[in-house]
């Protein structure tokens, strides 16, 4: 996007905000042994958790950057991706003013986030094979439009979207153009982080839910550029990220031979399942995926998502979702789990 002038999208009230310092952003070389900290009001007996985590992360974000090949000036943390998504909201968004554009059938958050913060939700259903429209999205915007939302790989259609889409969305729309990546360590597709320089508007959100397998510490990440993360910074709770979560996720990044092992056995594991589910009768069709998951179109939804939880498989049904009509959505498991999966699938099949 050329001409694209970040303060234009911020909020007056968060222009002017001055933000919360605490204690650790005060002094920050809270890493000293020697220091003894009267400064925060902690209890003083060390139990591993008695003082305040760092409020900026840095650890993990060392680590991080070493990883993607993307400064620390360019991440922000949050608990979890939802809490970087509110961040966006209400650093760029006015409530009752102003709106963002999303592409259902996609994660349900979006559209949570914008009633919480009273943000107008302009849909633009995908295309039949779930790719954007490029043309109606950029009908859709007028001088109020903030946010595009772009799932990719997409929740739950498992598919990425066109690169060629999406950099012309980049280049033409005059907002923020967020690219939910939480899936992306599953496919083919590479992470848009690598142009993230070429694009002053483009907004990363990436998890350690996924291919990471840390969901239970709620770690969200963002990457941008450093003016909108200082603005992300300015309004982020001071200590949003616990120390367990920080702990846990240091020891989980300095193991990435690890996690690229889960992810390559977890994509084997897919191309099983998919050749499970040919076999399938009531199943009429398997989605292209890059996910963790896939999504199929079944005889009825509703009958066979209640045949496999009385069997002891609880799957996702996705049948209320546009374009997604008698659609089911499988994660992908361990082999044990994904071969009784496919055993109990044909075994209804026959009832």
């Amino acid at each position: 996007m050329k001409n694209f002038n970040i303060n234009n999208l911020i909020r007056e009230n968060i222009k002017s905000l001055k933000p919360y310092a605490s204690a650790r952003d005060e002094y920050k070389d809270a890493t000293t042994d020697e220091m003894v900290f009267l400064d925060a009001n902690e209890n003083p007996f060390e139990n591993g958790v008695n003082r305040y985590p760092d409020p900026q992360q840095n650890s993990v974000k060392e680590l991080l950057s070493e990883i993607k090949g993307v400064s620390t000036k360019n991440i922000l943390l949050g608990n979890g991706s939802d809490e970087v998504l509110d961040l966006i909201f209400r650093a760029f968004c006015e409530p009752n003013k102003d709106n963002i554009i999303t592409l259902p059938p996609t994660y349900g958050m979006y559209d949570v986030l914008a009633n919480i913060n009273a943000i107008e939700n302009k849909k633009v259903v995908l295309t039949q094979d779930f790719q954007p429209k490029v043309n109606q999205i950029l009908e859709a915007v007028n001088k109020n439009s903030k946010i595009l939302f772009l799932c990719s790989p997409n929740n739950p259609t498992g598919n990425s979207f066109s690169l060629e889409k999406v950099e012309e969305l980049l280049n033409k729309f005059n907002g923020l153009v967020v690219i939910d990546e939480a899936y992306i360590d599953f496919s083919e597709q590479k992470s848009w982080l690598e142009k993230l320089a070429n694009f002053p508007n483009l907004v990363i959100t990436q998890t350690l839910s996924k291919a990471y397998g840390l969901a239970g510490i709620r770690l969200g990440v963002c990457y941008a550029s450093q003016e909108i993360i200082s603005v992300l910074n300015r309004i982020k709770p001071p200590y949003n990220v616990n120390e367990l979560t920080q702990q846990k996720a240091i020891k989980r990044l300095l193991k990435t031979a690890e996690v690229e092992k889960e992810v390559i056995e977890i994509i084997n594991q897919r191309n099983i399942v998919i050749k499970g589910l040919k076999e399938v009768s009531f199943i009429s069709e398997i989605y292209p995926t890059d996910c963790n998951f896939v999504l199929v179109k079944v005889d009825d939804a509703t009958k066979r998502y209640k045949q496999l939880i009385n069997k002891g498989i609880v799957i996702r049904n996705r049948t209320t979702q546009p374009l997604c009509e008698n659609c089911l959505r499988f994660t992908i498991g361990t082999e044990e789990e994904n071969e009784k999966l496919i055993k109990v699938l044909l075994l209804i099949s026959k009832s």
